[in-house]
């Protein structure tokens, strides 16, 4: 007999419904032929309170969706607009997700369980709604290496294999599909003021500036930042230190997200939507992820100009709201927030007490100019010269002045870091593709994780009140 889903032992709140009526559109899930759970994971289950659901409860949750007891009693299909590689769009929104239930951390911090893959939603167009499982995989993949590297990242919380066979124009096709749940900190993105801009609603920017500061609290702007008593201004001084900060984190990372529109820019600060995504071979600013990306737009190098571009856009929406110096004080601030917020993350990788700013800026200048030199991927670099180590010349005398973090790792003595270029990625592919095969990518996550423990804590997210 199958269970019943059973009710969620946390007290429920979802203060999304106060804004669904303008915000999102209700929508049913697709039906799938099949639900074969590929994924679930257990960590972050456990901070939700879900951990003790049992195969089978969980698929009826995040392969047929069936409501969280005291949840979101219907899926929303969330709105907004966006600048597609500079170009706006006003007509896209949720084409093959929604958002599926709120819950609270044991901290009491709000988290969105989102979907990728779930169906046509008023948002598809032409699209079918669906996900590959090469999709499905490749996210795990990417979420699972930006946490070990310190990013704030969503993480991929479910993978149900559904039994279509979906046709695509980048991939071999008929190929096998899947439906992803994601957890993520909110999915209130910079289009979804943009829309809210093209149609001129001023009170419903408003009460969307008071949810983002009630539920992604940060601290307030500097003492003397103009207008920093306007709500829709602190918003903005909020979202632009967050996205430095990603910016910052993912040039550490040497990740290359790939897909920068404003529509992908969530602003909590924390990185999601993953397509065509890549880590560098080498250090290559002109790297570009997307084979779409035919300018390089959104090459490596420009990923910081990319995102301080896109918190320009979300000032223009909120100028119905709020005063322009204000705004404009708040966009400056993005070049030094961004300057600072390097320099934290790459000695933390690196395993370096810092030094200040000055002395910081030309340890990272040296570490570039030696990949550049020498054609080292990031993760050579960081794994080799960890905690100061290997190194000679210009780059021996700078690290001389460093003190090492303690750190004991055994991660550390190994030969060759974790690593996630594409080789790897197909390889991995191939296995569950060809063979059915699902140890690779399971032995690959808990690799990851490794790595993750062996860097330690991670650098706290810019501009957060946990």
């Amino acid at each position: 007999m199958d269970e019943k889903p059973q009710p969620h032992r946390r007290e429920a709140e979802q203060p999304i419904l106060e804004l669904a009526d303008w915000l999102g559109d209700p929508v049913e899930p697709a039906d799938f032929p099949r639900t074969d759970l590929r994924w679930r994971h257990e960590r972050a289950a456990a901070t939700i309170g879900l951990d003790g659901l049992s195969d089978e409860q969980w698929l009826a949750h995040f392969g047929r969706f069936e409501p969280l007891a005291g949840n979101l009693p219907q899926p929303l299909a969330l709105r907004y607009h966006g600048h597609q590689f500079r170009v706006y769009n006003p007509e896209i929104g949720d084409g093959r997700g929604f958002l599926f239930a709120q819950l609270r951390d044991e901290t009491g911090r709000l988290l969105d369980l989102g979907t990728k893959g779930s169906g046509r939603t008023p948002y598809s167009r032409t699209a079918d709604g669906r996900l590959t499982l090469k999709g499905a995989v490749r996210e795990l993949l990417a979420t699972e290496m930006l946490e070990a590297q310190g990013v704030y990242t969503s993480r991929t919380f479910s993978i149900v294999e559904t039994g279509e066979q979906l046709v695509r124009g980048d991939e071999p096709s008929p190929t096998r599909s899947a439906v992803l749940t994601r957890l993520s900190h909110g999915h209130i993105r910079i289009g979804t003021f943009q829309r809210l801009l093209a149609h001129d609603e001023a009170d419903h920017i408003r009460a969307l500036v008071d949810y983002c500061l009630t539920q992604f609290p940060g601290p307030p702007p500097p003492e003397d930042a103009p207008d920093r008593d306007d709500p829709a201004v602190q918003l903005l001084h909020q979202v632009v230190e967050r996205l430095a900060d990603l910016a910052a984190s993912w040039m550490v990372a040497g990740f290359v997200h790939g897909v920068l529109n404003t529509d992908n820019m969530n602003v909590s600060g924390e990185s999601f939507d993953y397509g065509p995504w890549r880590w560098l071979p080498k250090w290559e600013p002109g790297f570009t992820a997307a084979y779409f990306d035919h300018a390089g737009l959104y090459a490596f190098g420009r990923q910081p100009e990319a995102l301080g571009w896109n918190c320009a856009q979300l000032a223009t929406a909120l100028r119905l709201v709020a005063p322009s110096r204000g705004l404009v004080g708040a966009l400056e601030r993005f070049g030094e927030l961004y300057g600072r917020h390097l320099r934290r993350r790459w000695l933390w990788r690196l395993g370096l007490a810092p030094r200040g700013e000055q002395e910081d800026a030309a340890l990272i200048a040296a570490c570039e100019r030696h990949m550049r030199e020498t054609a080292q991927s990031p993760d050579d670099f960081f794994h080799a010269h960890r905690g100061g180590r290997g190194a000679n010349g210009e780059l021996g005398d700078i690290f001389a002045d460093y003190e090492p973090e303690p750190s004991g790792h055994p991660y550390w003595q190994e030969g060759a870091p974790q690593s996630m270029l594409i080789d790897e990625v197909e390889n991995i592919w191939s296995a569950i593709d060809q063979r059915d095969d699902w140890q690779p990518l399971y032995a690959k996550v808990d690799a990851l994780r490794r790595m993750g423990e062996a860097h330690g804590p991670a650098p706290s997210p810019a501009a957060q009140e946990r």
